[in-house]
């Protein structure tokens, strides 16, 4: 049926030559249509905009991805000309030639920002469709490298780099691996891959290539300007970080694991006698009946709600861990496999993994519900809702093989309810953490849950991500600072490592000891700090297993002296640590900054990926290798400097060095700013 002429889209038609393609503009969009391919340009928010790319039809809407379904209102201009067509919105001026090829520039000065680029002058061009079957295609979009450009984002990674000009990564989901597609450029642009499709990106130097494996149409989001701008727009289009607890901002008490009840509140009491600061305590793994019934064992856990309220009087907060995957032997895996509650497979059984659950000597066949699913979620939570928030007012989750934990990780297999494993597979962490945001939410409770993935947008629905399962010695510290600040720059504010680091660690060892004081210095002055990790003697895997202690005075004398020294000390920030945490609340900038984040003209500040910004106040250089009593950092030009410890005052744009023994981990103050550093 036609529409009334009065509903009809305003339309502008501009065709040449039979080489040029047709331009339209579709209410305030440019398209491009051509060689059965149609292009749309779109504002999306201040100084951005969405382009969308399909071969064979119009543009689909209501795909999977992580924009809010309307941008922020803003004004655009459109022009056609006799072939080209050209968008702009603020900043950033999108030009289309008559091959539908775009160019993105910066409106004050007409500078390229970014640029797509062919394979070949013939063929292939810059965006790519191989055919892979029932409409969807492996999709690849083509960009120009730039010599002297820097990138950053693109989500957790254990590489250790924080450029990452001339990597290539994956875009999948594993342990400590997050593929998160955003892109922060040192030539003034920030890009998001709207897709959650498994594939690749592709940072060479001969060019740049975005790879979906099979998808239905290209579709990414740019902004121009800083990469604080483009934090601030990323985040208005994507959804804004709810406001930090105040309780989250304290020390979280964590180890694998505490194994009942009262080992648990052993460990709560010990805090609270030696007069330690705590916010929270974890109840990790295996404290189920049985895997995805959600729930406390009574044989280990007789009365959750006498232990929640002397948590309680404590003044620290339970956090319970719930996994996503569900054993054949509980009570609830009959229901959601008949109502289709679980992701589906192509071939053979719905069971993802084997896993060991409690009743039985070897491993099960387990399957994970499936998040994308509205109902499945409702049903999760519901279970949650009536095991843990209701009787007991548990609020706070960890939501642990999130990614999910596929073995093996076959996406190609799996069927999600809002598409094929390929197409939709990386959404899955985000969906996750989305159930538990509905249902918190519509409780009247604030949410946080703590996540091992994530994906774009993870942060409106109060996700914190933590590094996954990694190494226990200084290497591994050191490259978690490229790894937490590639995720801030992802757009995920809230952010943690298990201080320690996870595989192993002996309590007792003098040379560990070190690597766990300079952790728990990093950990003091992390987003989130949490102390976590497997310690030795560990136990194979299974209901049974434990790890070594993992509490402060678990190290000895004088490294637990230290702990405590930075205990104190975190608790003495925690008022500027939620004032930074509010302006990710409402700025989107994420309290964890690399240098050029503040001081984007400072050349030397893109290089330095050995220290940061907490905050816009403290610049923080961690001690990362062992025996070191000296630290070595870049201060950026523009401000000046104070030693938090000495007083002592630098001009920026410098590097300096200065005393780290092993009860200090440097710490300067920008422009004369007042932290109780010292008591």
């Amino acid at each position: 049926m036609n529409q009334p002429a009065e509903n009809q889209p305003k339309v502008t038609l501009a065709q040449s030559s039979p080489t040029v393609g047709t331009f339209r503009e579709r209410d305030g969009a440019l398209e491009w249509s051509g060689r059965q391919e149609t292009v749309r340009v779109e504002p999306w928010g201040p100084d951005a905009v969405r382009v969308r790319a399909r071969l064979g039809g119009p543009i689909l809407e209501g795909l999977p991805g992580a924009l809010l379904d309307e941008p922020p209102a803003t004004e655009s201009t459109v022009k056609i000309g006799d072939a080209e067509g050209q968008l702009t919105v603020g900043a950033l001026t999108v030009h289309v030639d008559a091959e539908g090829q775009l160019r993105f520039l910066r409106t004050a000065d007409s500078a390229e920002l970014l640029a797509e680029a062919r394979a070949h002058f013939w063929w292939p061009g810059s965006r790519l469709y191989t055919a892979v079957g029932n409409g969807h295609h492996r999709l690849e979009q083509r960009f120009a490298a730039y010599d002297d450009e820097k990138l950053y984002g693109l989500g957790q990674h254990q590489h250790g780099k924080l450029d990452q000009k001339g990597l290539v990564l994956d875009l999948i989901q594993r342990n400590a691996e997050v593929g998160i597609p955003v892109l922060a450029s040192s030539r003034g642009y920030t890009l998001l891959w709207n897709n959650p499709a498994i594939g690749r990106v592709e940072l060479a130097r001969n060019g740049t290539r975005w790879v979906a494996d099979s998808a239905r149409q290209i579709d990414y989001w740019i902004t121009a300007g800083t990469p604080a701008d483009g934090q601030r727009r990323y985040s208005g289009v994507t959804g804004r970080t709810p406001m930090l607890p105040e309780w989250a901002a304290g020390f979280w008490q964590c180890k694998l694991r505490y194994r009942t009840q009262d080992e648990l509140l052993s460990v709560a009491r010990e805090y609270k006698r030696r007069g330690l600061p705590i916010s929270a305590i974890v109840c990790d793994f295996f404290h189920w009946t049985h895997l995805g019934e959600w729930k406390f064992d009574p044989a280990e856990w007789p009365d959750p709600a006498a232990m929640v309220r002397e948590l309680e009087e404590l003044g620290i907060k339970l956090v319970v861990s719930v996994w996503p995957s569900v054993s054949p032997l509980s009570e609830n895996h009959p229901v959601m496999e008949q109502r289709g509650y679980f992701i589906g497979t192509q071939y053979g059984p719905m069971a993802h993994a084997d896993w060991p659950d409690k009743g039985v000597a070897s491993t099960v066949q387990v399957a994970f519900y499936d998040a994308t699913n509205p109902e499945a979620r409702e049903f999760m939570w519901s279970k949650v809702r009536d095991n843990y928030l209701a009787p007991y007012g548990i609020t706070a989750f960890w939501l642990d093989a999130c990614e999910p934990e596929l073995k093996p990780g076959f996406q190609e297999n799996l069927r999600y309810w809002a598409g094929p494993g390929l197409e939709v597979g990386n959404m899955y962490p985000a969906e996750n953490s989305r159930t538990f945001h509905e249902g918190l939410t519509a409780a009247g409770e604030e949410v946080i849950t703590l996540n091992r993935s994530a994906w774009a947008g993870s942060q409106r629905y109060g996700a914190a991500l933590w590094s996954g399962d990694i190494g226990t010695d200084f290497p591994t510290l050191r490259e978690q600072i490229a790894a937490g600040l590639n995720t801030a720059m992802s757009g995920i504010p809230w952010w943690n490592t298990d201080i320690g680091g996870f595989h192993g660690g002996d309590p007792d060892d003098p040379a560990y000891r070190e690597v766990m004081v300079r952790w728990f210095q990093f950990g003091t002055l992390s987003p989130l700090m949490r102390l976590h990790g497997f310690r030795d003697p560990g136990m194979p895997l299974g209901p049974e297993m434990t790890g070594g202690p993992n509490e402060v005075w678990s190290y000895g004398e004088e490294a637990g002296a230290i702990m405590e020294k930075y205990l104190r000390l975190r608790e003495r920030l925690k008022p500027y640590v939620l004032k930074v945490m509010r302006e990710a609340h409402e700025e989107g900038l994420t309290p964890m900054r690399p240098l050029f984040l503040e001081f984007p003209d400072d050349q030397a500040t893109w290089t330095v990926d050995d220290a940061y910004l907490f905050g816009a106040d403290l610049l923080v250089a961690p001690v990362l290798t062992a025996g070191a009593t000296a630290r070595t950092t870049y201060l950026p030009a523009g401000a000046t400097w104070t030693d938090a410890w000495t007083g002592e005052t630098y001009e920026g744009g410098r590097t300096v060095t200065v005393d780290a023994p092993l009860d200090r981990i440097p710490l300067f103050l920008r422009d004369g700013a007042r932290l109780p550093v010292v008591e």
